[in-house]
């Protein structure tokens, strides 16, 4: 059974995923004479920056989430199909999916990536991603009902487990919800529950190698160390992960943390596709592409983002995973499928690095463009501008600003709410 899209005379493009990549593409095409045809499993675009405030109770889901219908409403060239793609044949310009069969004449993965526990298995059973806005939600709950069952515990042991909260990795994701974490202790947290001595609450970032930030410069790798330490959370480098049974973390030198909330932040891996060959997939399981995005062994396969690596004299190892690179790489492709229909010669990919930054709570943020680098509240505040102008849909950006300045006067986050109560393993 073949996918219900209109048959036209102009080339289909068939596109996988809607993260900043797929968004950027669809856009870009909109103008160009071909079908697009674009596959997610859900319905909407998630603006994962903003994912660890949903997780501590700063903005609802759908502040960060908006309709893919709606974003491209009024495009006619523009078909979606909400359904997830079981295998690639090329050797017949075919997917096969979950809601059924589509031809192409052009594919683009752009499949982003998902949570790497690398191989560890005791941490992808018991600890926590936040990847999705589903697992957003989840640690959401996770932190509001490990506080309710404090309340309800005499051992103190196991009351400090409930209120202490481990995030492993201090690259961006780790740094922001640390800092989010300690904020929700300082201001938000103990005017909830006022039978609870919050001096045992603990905040632990967890960070294998000898720096956080590591992809920032010493100046802003100082900053972020400094505005932890001044939220009270514990910053701990140098430090492995060994095992974690869901109430007790080890360390590789056998230091062991006792927590109830494990948020594992250490790193992604790519989203692969059944059926691409073994040869167009590096070590690291990233797709190899050339300079053109293009797929390595395929004419009309390209991928973009997160889940393509692409090898070039300043990026030995491929791009950083980041969505600049996704948004870029698919203007490219855009722009080189318009020269090829009109049979020109395409352009190559050229990173363009438009700078780096992270929040690390109210008023502190740290940024570098080029050489140039500030932080404290001017950072904080290029890191909102910004974040908010990258915002899908002007709903959603008024909704995120109110949030914000209603929490930045009242030190207050209204959304603690268990919706849907979390457990693990269910």
């Amino acid at each position: 059974m073949y996918i219900n899209v209109p048959e036209v005379k102009v080339p289909r493009v068939v596109i996988i995923g809607c993260g900043f990549g797929g968004l950027e593409l669809v856009k870009q095409l909109s103008k160009i004479e071909v079908q697009i045809v674009l596959i997610d499993k859900n319905n909407y675009h998630t603006f994962q920056p903003l994912l660890y405030q949903v997780s501590t109770a700063g903005l609802e889901a759908d502040s960060i989430a908006y309709p893919i219908r709606k974003i491209f409403k009024g495009q006619k060239n523009f078909h979606f199909r909400m359904g997830e793609v079981q295998q690639l044949v090329s050797e017949e310009n075919k997917l096969i999916t979950s809601i059924g069969e589509i031809k192409y004449d052009y594919l683009i993965i752009a499949t982003g990536s998902t949570t790497n526990y690398f191989g560890i298995k005791d941490f992808e059973e018991h600890a926590m991603p936040m990847k999705s806005v589903t697992e957003a939600l989840d640690l959401r709950s996770l932190i509001l009902q490990n506080f309710e069952k404090a309340l309800l515990i005499k051992d103190l042991h196991e009351q400090e487990a409930l209120m202490t909260f481990a995030v492993v990795g201090g690259g961006p994701t780790g740094v922001e919800l640390a800092g989010a974490l300690c904020e929700l202790k300082k201001h938000v947290l103990p005017n909830d529950y006022p039978e609870l001595d919050f001096r045992k609450m603990r905040v632990v970032l967890i960070e294998n190698g000898g720096e956080l930030l590591q992809a920032m410069n010493e100046i802003n790798r100082k900053r972020a160390n400094t505005y932890l330490d001044e939220l009270g959370c514990e910053v701990w480098l140098n430090t492995g992960v060994a095992k974690y049974d869901g109430s007790v973390v080890e360390m590789k030198s056998g230091k062991q943390l006792l927590t109830s909330g494990l948020i594992w932040a250490a790193g992604i891996k790519a989203v692969l596709i059944d059926g691409l060959n073994k040869e167009s997939i590096n070590a690291r399981g990233r797709i190899i592409i050339d300079d053109y995005c293009k797929v390595k062994s395929y004419e009309n396969i390209f991928a973009i983002g997160d889940a393509a690596c692409m090898v070039q004299e300043k990026f030995r190892n491929g791009h950083p995973q980041i969505a600049p690179v996704a948004i870029q790489q698919a203007q490219l492709v855009a722009s080189n499928l318009k020269k090829s229909l009109k049979q020109c010669a395409p352009d190559k990919f050229s990173y363009f690095d438009k700078g780096t930054m992270a929040t690390v709570g109210r008023n502190r943020a740290v940024v570098e463009v080029g050489n140039f680098t500030f932080g404290r509240f001017f950072g904080w505040l290029a890191w909102m501008g910004l974040h908010l102008m990258l915002l899908v849909g002007f709903r959603n950006r008024v909704v995120v600003f109110i949030n914000w300045v209603w929490s930045y006067i009242n030190y207050d986050r209204n959304i603690r709410l268990i919706i849907r109560p979390f457990k693990k393993g269910g």
